[in-house]
């Protein structure tokens, strides 16, 4: 395996935050409301993670170290797995199990079918993430996970719905994706390579 350290680094980074919150939970720290603390960061972790894993293939562009893409299977991943725990978290301390208020949820705040609809391509692009699929599905597999991009723009506007009262924060993430947006353009992407071809060793090393 390449990159072992770099690879169980990613896997104690991802996997400690939600510890972390949970002993919050437990420690009487989030609040008056630990349950919706807990699923607005599961969230928003989903978010931060996605951002993160589609700026990898970027980064290779830019730096040329294969490491950044050994990893972005696994983050992706722990990206799944943060959006089930938002989920299962939505249900247990928002729904408190009680079915009957969904359909009533849905009613009232639409921005939860977007949600939804997120985590079901997520769903599907977990599912496919292995090497059999990638055989299996041949081109098609590539194609398949450029809905990645399509999941941003669902998580940005599940965002922008609950956070309409303060934009900063949301503006950040979503100059964010549309940067990674602008890079995967094909005229820009062509381009990364050749500006690093002009650089001399000594500047790839500054």
């Amino acid at each position: 395996m390449r990159y072992p350290f770099w690879r169980v680094s990613v896997f104690i980074a991802a996997a400690v935050w939600p510890l972390f919150w949970v002993y919050q939970a437990w420690a009487d720290v989030l609040g008056p409301d630990p349950g919706k603390v807990l699923v607005d960061r599961l969230g928003l972790g989903t978010l931060v993670l996605l951002l993160i894993t589609l700026s990898f293939t970027p980064l290779l562009k830019l730096t040329g170290w294969a490491g950044w893409v050994a990893v972005r299977r696994q983050l992706g991943l722990w990206c799944f797995a943060y959006v089930v725990l938002h989920l299962s978290g939505y249900i247990a301390f928002i729904l408190g199990f009680d079915w009957s208020q969904l359909g009533v949820e849905l009613r009232k705040r639409p921005y939860i079918i977007v949600g939804v609809l997120g985590f079901l391509c997520l769903l599907a692009l977990a599912i496919t993430s292995n090497r059999y699929s990638q055989r299996r599905l041949g081109a098609g597999w590539k194609k398949l996970h450029r809905l990645a991009y399509g999941v941003l723009g669902l998580g940005l506007l599940h965002m922008l719905w609950i956070v309409r009262a303060d934009l900063k924060e949301w503006a950040v993430y979503a100059s964010i994706g549309a940067l990674l947006l602008v890079l995967r353009l094909p005229p820009v992407a062509r381009r990364i390579p050749r500006l690093i071809a002009k650089k001399t060793p000594s500047e790839r090393k500054a």
